[in-house]
């Protein structure tokens, strides 16, 4: 079978900062965007430079022919009237405007302008006159067309200019490249918007991309998570023999592995507690046949022979043991099947507590701090297995005082109780504490045979929780361990209505505390 649409921690990923889908859009952002920014600024260099090219080689060449065809008569003296003539016929509003310099006649210098409002001898940097009138030694001494691009009030500008005639007058030429910068705007543009478009693109082909990689694994994710829920019959549909087809191959045979194995787990489970449950049933009409002599032998043991009484004592004590072992052997199958009910009723938890310590002779041993009043829906029975194994553990395992303090809190419709048993012992070692309550523990592992079975305290914890409470245990902050019952005033189980007007009869469970033998 295929995953069930339980992908609501994998559908936020898409959001998510971390997110495989999000990282793979963002690489082949990164690589879209590296190579269209480099692509259009290879391709806007490119044609800046042949725009300009072009148009600077197209207005030197004009200009260098001007020249030669208006200013070549002039003589080497020209007065500034023949300038300004020449001047004007060159340059003009729709092609460049001119500047003619020469020393007129006068021996004064004489600056010509085609229009003086739009450019003057002013406007020519001072590099470009040098140049221009620097002779050429390699060249037998002649002067060259030398140009600059200058900006002017925020404008592009090709100013360029050369001598006529060797000695003759020096012209200089100003060319707006405004028509040019719009043209490259616009090339810029052009390639701005492409670059976004390729981004675009990359992005949606991202996402189908991380669409086709990603379903298999959010699939993946959500059979995962399924069956870490205990749907073990989950299975991944396998289509196409690439590397996420043989993951889902091997998640395939990983389920069926673990299923197989909790299964033949499960029934083994089961299989003890069937053993369990029979061997201590088994036991128990023996039990009560061999109960009743040792009480018999218990009776007359006085009057026998003195060699005998202690093995008759014995016989008895162990007896007892035995039979107490096998009741709460029981008490646990009844847990590990599911079959534990609640009979509860509205008790008072002091009252309680008291009459489980008085049924113990423990009230001398015992200071109880339990006002009056404290009222809670529990089963009296289960509570007095609770307190029986605490307060008997604090006195087996502690040392005096031990002190058991009775609280609520809330109200009582919706409080709780809390009972603490505190002891003035060494305490419980930091290794043990995580373990107190596992079954069978014990802190002393060559203690082969103890007075204690190692269910005790592991029977508390289950009679708390199946009132919808728990019990805590930990170190006093001046020595010692202390316990902590918290119950609610009214049990959490959905049986506990039904065991108020009788459910199925229970086994009773030893009213002694067993010691769960964890200190």
């Amino acid at each position: 079978m295929t995953s069930g649409p339980h992908g609501g921690r994998w559908g936020s990923g898409i959001l998510r900062w971390t997110s495989l889908r999000l990282r793979l859009v963002a690489v082949f952002a990164a690589v879209a965007l590296t190579a269209a920014v480099s692509v259009s600024g290879i391709a806007y260099w490119l044609n800046r430079d042949a725009v300009l090219t072009r148009a600077q080689n197209s207005a030197l060449n004009d200009f260098r022919d001007s020249l030669q065809r208006n200013a070549a008569s002039l003589p080497v003296a020209p007065t500034c009237q023949s300038l300004e003539s020449t001047a004007s016929r060159i340059g003009g509003p729709d092609t460049y405007q001119v500047v003619l310099l020469s020393t007129g006649q006068d021996s004064q210098e004489c600056a010509a302008a085609s229009n003086r409002d739009v450019f003057t001898l002013d406007d020519v940097p001072a590099t470009l006159q040098r140049a221009v009138n620097t002779r050429h030694t390699k060249d037998d001494g002649k002067y060259h067309l030398h140009w600059e691009r200058i900006s002017l009030q925020g404008r592009p500008y090709l100013v360029a200019g050369a001598r006529i005639n060797g000695d003759g007058p020096t012209g200089y030429m100003l060319k707006s490249l405004e028509a040019e910068r719009k043209d490259l705007n616009s090339l810029a543009w052009s390639l701005g918007i492409a670059t976004l478009l390729a981004l675009i693109g990359s992005a949606l082909l991202a996402q189908a991309a991380g669409a086709a990689v990603l379903r298999p694994v959010r699939r993946l994710g959500e059979a995962a998570q399924r069956l870490g829920e205990g749907h073990l019959d989950t299975r991944l549909k396998v289509s196409g023999t690439d590397e996420l087809a043989e993951m889902s191959r091997t998640f395939n045979n990983a389920a069926e592995a673990l299923e197989t194995r909790v299964e033949e787990l499960s029934a083994r489970e089961a299989a003890s507690r069937r053993f369990v449950a029979d061997m201590s049933h088994e036991l128990r009409t023996p039990l009560t046949a061999i109960t009743a002599v040792s009480d018999v032998l218990e009776d007359e043991a006085e009057a026998l022979d003195p060699m005998i009484a202690p093995a008759v004592r014995l016989v008895v004590s162990e007896t007892r043991r035995l039979n107490e072992l096998v009741e709460t052997l029981m008490e646990v199958t009844r847990f590990d099947a599911g079959t534990a009910k609640l009979r509860v009723d509205e008790v008072d938890v002091g009252e309680q507590v008291m009459a489980c310590m008085d049924a113990r002779a423990w009230l001398d041993s015992v200071e109880l701090d339990a006002p009056r009043g404290v009222l809670a829906t529990l089963d009296p029975r289960r509570l007095d297995v609770i307190m029986a194994n605490l307060i008997g553990n604090a006195l087996k395992h502690g040392g005096s005082p031990v002190r058991v303090t009775v609280r609520g809190t809330g109200t009582a419709a919706d409080g709780s109780i809390e009972v603490a048993v505190s002891d003035n012992g060494p305490g419980i070692p930091e290794d043990v504490l995580p373990h107190v309550f596992d079954r069978f523990y014990k802190a002393d592992a060559s203690r082969a045979r103890s007075e204690g079975s190692g269910l005790g305290l592991s029977i508390a914890m289950e009679n708390a929780h199946i009132h919808g409470g728990d019990i805590t245990a930990a170190n006093g902050p001046s020595g010692g361990a202390v316990f902590t019952l918290r119950l609610p005033r009214h049990p959490r189980s959905d049986e506990a209505s039904d065991a108020v007007n009788g459910g199925p009869s229970e086994g009773g469970t030893p009213e002694g505390g067993t010691a769960g033998g964890a200190r």
